[in-house]
C-alpha cells in the first residue's frame, strides 16, 4: 500500500476537457475535480473550440481562483473536431498520465480514483469507463438512445473484436506515452475517434483495463449528438473493419 502510494506521488495527471458552449457546467466540473483529486498532482487543461456563450470567460475566472498553473485555457478559433482538441490539448500537458473526459457532466469527477488506481493496481496502459458491465449504466436517456448506443456497441464488437465493452466511451485514462503512440495513427476527428483509438491501442498490444461508471445525460446545454454523428459513426466502422 506504501509503494503504491509512492508511485501516485510521482505521477501527474493531465486531465484533458474539450469544450464548446459549456458556460454552465465546466465551473462545476472543475470543481468536483479538485474535490475528488485532493491527494493527486494535476492539471486541468481546458481546449474550447470558440465558444460564443462565454465559456472562456468562466475559465479566466476559474484560472484566477484555482491558479494558471492548474488550469490551463488552449483555446481554437472555431469548432474543429473532437479528435483533435485532444490532440491539441495533448501537445501542452505536463503529465505522465493524461485523462479524456466530457465537460457536461456525464463523466462524474467522482470515478478519477477508480481509474487511478485501477492503473496502479495494474500497471494498465489505459484505462477506460465502461457502461456495459456489473456497476455501470446510463441515466437520462430514453430507450432509443439506448437502443442506439448498444446497437453501435454490439456492431463494433461483433466486426472489431476490440477487447474492451464499450467503445464509444470517452472518459479515459492514458499513459501520455501511449496515447501519443496511438493518436499518432489515428484518422478520425469525431465521435468515431473515441473508437478507433481503443481499437487500435487493443491490436497494438496495449493493456486496457476498465472501471465501471454510470453515464449521466447532460444536465445544461443540449446534446452534440445527431443523425450526423450516427452516419460518421457507420462509416468509422466500416473503415476499422478494412484497415485494423
Amino acid at each position: 500500500m506504501e509503494e503504491k502510494e509512492q508511485k501516485k506521488g510521482k505521477n501527474k495527471y493531465s486531465i484533458i476537457i474539450p469544450t464548446y458552449n459549456e458556460r454552465l457546467n465546466i465551473a462545476l466540473v472543475v470543481y468536483l475535480i479538485f474535490k475528488h483529486l485532493r491527494d493527486v498532482d494535476f492539471e486541468i487543461i481546458v481546449v474550447d473550440d470558440g465558444s460564443p456563450d462565454g465559456t472562456q470567460e468562466v475559465v479566466k475566472q476559474l484560472q484566477q481562483l484555482y491558479g494558471e498553473d492548474r488550469i490551463l485555457l488552449r483555446p481554437r478559433p472555431r469548432k474543429l473536431g473532437l479528435g483533435t482538441a485532444y490532440v491539441h490539448g495533448l501537445k501542452h500537458a505536463s503529465g505522465n498520465f493524461v485523462v479524456i473526459m466530457d465537460a457536461d457532466l456525464s463523466h462524474h469527477p467522482k470515478y478519477l480514483p477508480s481509474f487511478i488506481k485501477k492503473q496502479l493496481e495494474t500497471g494498465a496502459s489505459i484505462v477506460t469507463g465502461t457502461r456495459y458491465v456489473k456497476g455501470g449504466g446510463v441515466h437520462g436517456w430514453n430507450l432509443m438512445r439506448k437502443l442506439t448506443s448498444r446497437g453501435a456497441n454490439v456492431l463494433a464488437q461483433t466486426f472489431l473484436w476490440p477487447g474492451v465493452s464499450d467503445l464509444t466511451g470517452s472518459f479515459r485514462l492514458y499513459k501520455k506515452s501511449v496515447l501519443e503512440d496511438v493518436i499518432s495513427s489515428v484518422v478520425s476527428k469525431g465521435y468515431v475517434f473515441q473508437m478507433e483509438m481503443i481499437v487500435r491501442a487493443s491490436r497494438e498490444g496495449y493493456h486496457i483495463e476498465e472501471v465501471p461508471i454510470t453515464f449521466v445525460d447532460r444536465v445544461f446545454g443540449s446534446s452534440k449528438l445527431g443523425g450526423s454523428e450516427i452516419v460518421e459513426y457507420l462509416k468509422g466502422l466500416a473503415y476499422l473493419l478494412v484497415t485494423t
